[in-house]
């Protein structure tokens, strides 16, 4: 199929890179749409604090395929370290945000950026008509789903509705979540991942000198980065059955080191997904998927040094156990827990839950507009683990009847159901580079598409 525009909504990492992309291949008219009023950054790349670090070393961090030390080299040019340098979130998105900038550029017409939102698509045979919410209709030849992650579902048990005022703050990376609180007020965080961590320096870095308490089933917090080390040699596919996947990995960290023992898994992990079935992958995702997350998903050295200290102060609880009430009790509500391990529950009175469970996966419980109008027009739908959308080998979304459509595709974070490792920056460069080379037609160059 010939494709003369594409209509991408969504301008964080990927949608823009995308964008960015297409062009350096020549392809085809691209309209990037975006509701926040800045492109190229996301949610990611719009850190609201110098403390908030990336997760990779800028020498990973390449936003181009083609040229993996872009990254550390911009970083060099700035002064800012070089490619072992954990660099501030914030500095990531003056990157991309300058990629795109200079893309557009040179683009002219070929690129055009819209400030609004994209409420409905319009699918036939002859190609995409994207509405937009000022009431504006875009007709192209293919849509990109790029929306990035979507905000988290309300904990089980917690009604958002029954708590008054600004006790709940659904979203963690709102400004105002950290707004009106005093050193007498203690603030209950659900997760103990990523997002918590973000949260918990948020607050330390808005000068809230109170008790932080971070609740999750397992208590588990990511670990941190440690100076790189003899790079692992593995050449063979390792097993797809999660328990002997396991035990293998617990042998090998036993030689190497565990964080080597997973980095060396990375050129397989796409494939060890792929190849695993229905019930294997709901197994790894029942029992080992916080496991996984807490070794694969690790904290900057600088940042894991601060939670320690955190934690070491008195300032920072992690707490597993499970929630079972949340009731409003004066300015602030009262949680009961039982601890992990423990026979009682706990009941502890916090002045505001923040919601750190991570990005929601289930897209029936989802507002976003656009994914709402291909769902029920079942042009799309969710992928069977539940993690987002389902598509095919070539990121093209799979409909109602399961068969792939040839004008509608997805990237990023919302495809993990399809490839699973498709959260970082190296893996989702790579889908990104793909795509825009099938919309270009520069797949056929070098036999690939033969």
């Amino acid at each position: 199929m010939i494709y003369k525009s594409v209509a991408i909504v969504g301008a964080g990492f990927s949608g823009s890179l995308l964008a960015i992309n297409i062009l350096r291949h020549a392809g085809p008219q691209a309209t990037l749409i975006e509701r926040r009023p800045v492109f190229g950054r996301g949610t990611a790349y719009s850190a609201p604090h110098p403390s908030h670090l990336l997760n990779v070393r800028a020498g990973n961090m390449s936003a181009l395929s083609d040229r993996p030390a872009h990254f550390a080299e911009w970083c060099t040019a700035r002064g800012l370290g070089d490619g072992g340098s954990f660099v501030q979130r914030q500095q990531y998105g003056e990157y991309l945000g300058e990629l795109l900038e200079r893309s557009s550029a040179r683009a002219g017409d070929r690129l055009v950026l819209v400030r609004d939102e994209a409420i409905s698509a319009t699918v036939s045979d002859d190609g995409v008509i994207v509405g937009l919410a000022d009431g504006r209709s875009l007709p192209v030849d293919a849509l990109v789903v790029a929306v990035g992650n979507l905000p988290p579902h309300a904990p089980p048990g917690l009604d958002p509705d029954a708590l008054p005022g600004d006790i709940y703050a659904p979203d963690p990376w709102d400004p105002a979540t950290v707004d009106g609180l005093t050193a007498d007020d203690t603030v209950m965080l659900i997760g103990t991942g990523l997002t918590m961590v973000d949260v918990a320096l948020s607050l330390d870095a808005a000068g809230f000198r109170g008790k932080i308490v971070a609740l999750s089933r397992r208590g588990l917090l990511p670990r941190p980065h440690v100076p790189p080390g003899p790079a692992g040699d593995r050449n063979e596919k390792p097993t797809t059955v999660a328990s002997a996947l396991l035990a293998e990995i617990r042998e090998r960290a036993g030689d190497i080191g565990w964080r080597a023992a997973v980095d060396e898994l990375r050129p397989f992990t796409q494939g060890l997904w792929l190849s695993a079935n229905g019930d294997e992958r709901a197994r790894f995702l029942r029992h080992l998927r916080p496991w996984w997350d807490v070794h694969r998903h690790r904290l900057a050295p600088a940042v894991a040094a601060k939670i320690d200290a955190m934690v070491a102060r008195g300032q920072l609880s992690i707490v597993g156990g499970k929630p079972s009430a949340y009731v409003p009790e004066g300015t602030g509500v009262a949680v009961t827990y039982r601890p992990r391990g423990a026979d009682a529950e706990t009941t502890l009175h916090v002045r505001r839950i923040v919601n750190c469970t991570g990005p929601q996966g289930d897209l029936a419980r989802s507002s976003e507009p656009v994914l709402r109008s291909l769902i029920e027009a079942g042009h799309a739908r969710a992928d069977p683990a539940r993690l987002g959308l389902d598509v095919d080998s070539q990121s093209r979304l799979i409909g109602a009847n399961g068969e792939a459509h040839p004008r509608l595709f997805g990237l990023g974070p919302m495809t993990r159901g399809a490839f699973w490792e498709i959260v970082a920056v190296p893996d989702i460069r790579t889908q990104v580079w793909t795509v825009a080379r099938r919309l270009a037609q520069a797949h056929w160059v070098g036999g690939e598409g033969l």
